[in-house]
């Protein structure tokens, strides 16, 4: 059997699970993957590498117990084996008061993430886009690590009330360091597309040794509040801790930042800049998503923060119906809206400041605040009557996302972003914040 299912194929398969069904409800997903990968160290390719994946899950209740068998074997035998294993753990698990039935027929929305391109990927097409890289790097006599990988597959499901849903994708990301010889420059630059067409490792590895060139002889500068431009990259690892925490069920236990006093959620209540514009579509062509969540609901176009007042919260089924409220899933992707501005426009507009190229070992200090403490590196540059000066030694923050996104000076225009917390990608415009918070400096580059 292929790999890669069509959906008449994949449709097919499932009934046959369902039928060796005996349970009260039933659930079967599937996943057929192939990734491809090729990562160098030191101007040099180290490893190049495939992967085949596929497996069927089941998922079998009885009343409010439940069970769940996996197996990566599609031959009739395993997938029997799988269906009486999962009905014998039901039968095993205690019941789970926050059980819900399983949903019925849904309508989803057309999202168009397979692209041929990138599923037509092979070993040597990564070569050529790494050699191109490579290039660039040992011209400079500089030291280039990176790391291109690509994935076409789909994931469907099928359940005993007749629910069916299907979603083929494809996917490629690339991402590189570049370190001057001695050391003290380090750049860093990554992009993800769903379409290969999109992915120019030149343009990526130009920026990386922009950036590496640049920041040798950094200087030390006083920690305090300065205007800081985040690029794309450095603002989604602070904007994902919002995205992750817009659960209804947290904010209404007061666990949450968007919990008030009483039991009672900021819904509808202005947090951030009225700029600030925070969304999920997964038919948006610059970053499809599946549009169908983990239990078979319908993904939707839906605002999540609306010039700056939260319009939505995620909700499970189950706190849904404690509340009497639409049950909405958590978003397959986040979109934040932006302007025109290119980072470059941005930059000149700045009398003085600093640029961040990328923001990493985030921790969280306080939930109720979203307060976050991290390092810059990769390049941290100084802005004085809008343009680059010099560059300076990397510091650690300590902000809030939220109120950063109160302290906003400016937005450009969105770029996609490749999460290295999640599955999900974003589209997140760079943005200028005034007094971000830098409490020490960093030797490290």
């Amino acid at each position: 059997m292929a790999v890669i299912l069509s959906e008449a194929e994949a449709k097919a398969l499932l009934q046959k699970v369902l039928r060796y069904s005996k349970a009260d409800e039933c659930e079967v997903n599937i996943l057929g993957e192939e990734r491809g990968n090729i990562r160098y160290a030191r101007n040099t390719v180290s490893t190049s590498g495939s992967l085949i994946n596929q497996n069927l899950e089941v998922r079998s209740a009885f009343g409010k117990k439940s069970g769940v068998a996996t197996v990566d074997e599609f031959d009739d035998d395993s997938i029997e084996k799988a269906v009486r294993r999962s009905e014998e753990l039901a039968r095993l698990a205690p019941e789970n008061p926050e059980y819900i039935p399983m949903l019925g027929p849904q309508q989803y929305l057309a999202s168009k993430g397979f692209f041929d391109s990138t599923a037509s990927i092979t070993p040597a097409t990564r070569a050529e886009a790494v050699a191109k890289s490579l290039e660039l790097s040992r011209q400079q006599s500089l030291t280039a690590a990176g790391f291109l990988e690509d994935r076409k597959g789909y994931t469907a499901m099928m359940n005993s009330k007749g629910a069916f849903a299907y979603y083929p994708s494809t996917h490629v990301n690339f991402s590189l360091t570049v370190r001057t010889e001695d050391g003290t420059g380090s750049g860093y630059a990554i992009r993800g597309y769903s379409d290969f067409t999109k992915l120019d490792t030149v343009a990526a590895t130009r920026t990386a040794i922009q950036k590496s060139t640049g920041s040798v002889g950094a200087k030390a500068i006083e920690p305090g509040k300065y205007t800081v431009i985040l690029e794309p990259t450095a603002a989604a690892v602070l904007l994902e801790n919002i995205y992750f925490n817009m659960d209804a069920r947290s904010a209404d236990e007061g666990r949450s930042f968007l919990s008030k006093t009483g039991g009672k959620s900021k819904l509808n209540e202005k947090i951030v800049d009225e700029r600030v514009t925070i969304y999920s579509d997964p038919t948006h062509p610059d970053l499809p998503a599946s549009p169908w969540a983990g239990d078979g609901r319908a993904q939707e176009k839906i605002n999540w923060i609306e010039k700056g007042i939260v319009k939505n919260l995620y909700y499970s089924r189950f706190w849904a119906a404690q509340k009497g409220v639409k049950a909405v899933p958590q978003p397959n992707n986040v979109i934040m809206a932006g302007g025109d501005a290119s980072l470059e426009d941005i930059i000149k507009g700045t009398e003085k400041g600093i640029l961040v190229t990328k923001l990493w070992y985030i921790r969280e200090v306080d939930p109720q605040t979203l307060l976050l403490t991290g390092l810059t590196r990769d390049g941290t540059f100084y802005i004085e009557n809008g343009q680059i000066k010099f560059p300076v030694k990397n510091f650690r923050f300590n902000e809030s996302p939220i109120i950063m996104l109160n302290n906003l000076e400016a937005l450009g225009k969105p770029e996609r972003v490749v999460s290295t917390e999640s599955d999900i990608n974003y589209l997140v415009p760079p943005m200028k914040i005034r007094d971000f918070t830098f409490t020490s400096l960093s030797d490290a580059v």
